[in-house]
């Protein structure tokens, strides 16, 4: 382990430097520390409690609610409503803005999270995470939350990263600063910084995709998986092949080790023309986290930072790793298009 430095002093140490970082930002980043080590806690025994399999709900998705999910969701939207320093929050598995509840104190900030990303994998003992986004809002504090407020690009963000729940609990996170990892001990219940300005490879060996769904792709979308199963690359040899199915699970190896994850447009679902992965609570805040990390993310066309959503649930693919991965899947797209 490097220096033993907490969250809360690493915060504290940087707050001249890095945007945004006041008490009240310090202070909301402590609630959500606290709420990852709760969610962290009953992850851990989840196999020795009634808190596996699924609720009997679907949530705004369509898809089926597992009961962590629903438990990480309840513990996220109670610690940060009583934080003090939000005046709205967003989450996947509710279909509107989350209002702070009347009488309780509101700041400036808005947090969007998916709550327990990879929760299908749940019963199976596989890597799962929680993600987060953090933005400033727009318009005057004391006036009702706008929809501009949350619908803000992805280079807005102030502060974004994810809650690694595995063989050891790490969060992740930047500020615009650099990436910095810290890893819960559990011996003194304090996540400590183990990883300082993590930098990505800037070409890797790993490309991440659920081949399974090869039929459902644009001829683009296979030009672009062909390259890396082909010799016809910088390496003169097909890439490793590595997919877990938990975005959390596969960006950090990735991001850890070099690579690209991608989940593109499919036509499998008519409902779902753009892919399955969530623009506010997923794609942009992995996106701020992998530029600062030196890497690129893409929809295949458009950087992902600088796509205004018109929605809350918005969906986009999702091309996210090494500097030249994604850029040489831009140009396979863009020379596909022209």
């Amino acid at each position: 382990m490097t220096q033993q430095i907490t969250v809360t002093e690493h915060l504290l140490l940087h707050q001249k430097q890095i945007p945004g970082a006041t008490g009240q930002f310090t202070h909301l980043f402590n609630e959500l520390v606290l709420s990852a080590k709760i969610i962290s806690r009953e992850v851990n025994k989840a196999g020795l409690v009634d808190v596996l399999g699924f609720t009997g709900e679907i949530n705004v998705q369509g898809e089926e609610v597992k009961k962590l999910d629903e438990y990480a969701n309840r513990i996220l939207i109670h610690r940060m409503a009583r934080s003090g320093v939000l005046c709205a929050m967003a989450s996947e598995e509710n279909a509107d803005i989350i209002e702070i509840p009347h009488g309780l104190p509101q700041g400036n900030y808005i947090i969007i999270f998916d709550p327990l990303d990879g929760s299908s994998n749940i019963d199976v003992n596989v890597n799962i995470g929680t993600i987060f986004s953090i933005f400033r809002r727009k318009s005057k504090l004391g006036t009702p939350v706008q929809s501009t407020d949350v619908l803000q690009a992805g280079c807005e963000q102030v502060a974004a990263g994810y809650i690694l729940y595995g063989s050891s609990t790490m969060l992740v996170f930047t500020t615009g600063d650099g990436v910095h990892g810290f890893t819960l001990d559990p011996g003194v219940g304090e996540f400590l910084l183990s990883h300082p300005n993590i930098k990505i490879p800037d070409n890797g060996k790993i490309y991440s995709v659920n081949e399974g769904y090869w039929p459902f792709w644009s001829e683009a979308t296979k030009k672009v998986v062909g390259h890396f199963k082909s010799t016809d690359n910088i390496h003169g040899k097909p890439y490793s092949l590595r997919y877990i199915g938990s975005l959390v699970a596969d960006f950090h190896r990735n991001l850890i080790y070099g690579g690209v994850f991608m989940y593109p447009a499919d036509h499998r679902d008519p409902s779902k023309p753009r892919g399955k992965l969530r623009l506010l609570c997923e794609a942009s805040p992995m996106a701020m986290l992998i530029e600062q990390a030196g890497g690129r993310a893409t929809d295949g066309t458009q950087r992902i930072l600088d796509i205004v959503p018109d929605d809350l649930h918005q969906r986009v693919p999702l091309f996210i790793g090494s500097r030249h991965e994604v850029e040489t899947i831009s140009a396979i797209y863009e020379e596909h298009d022209g």
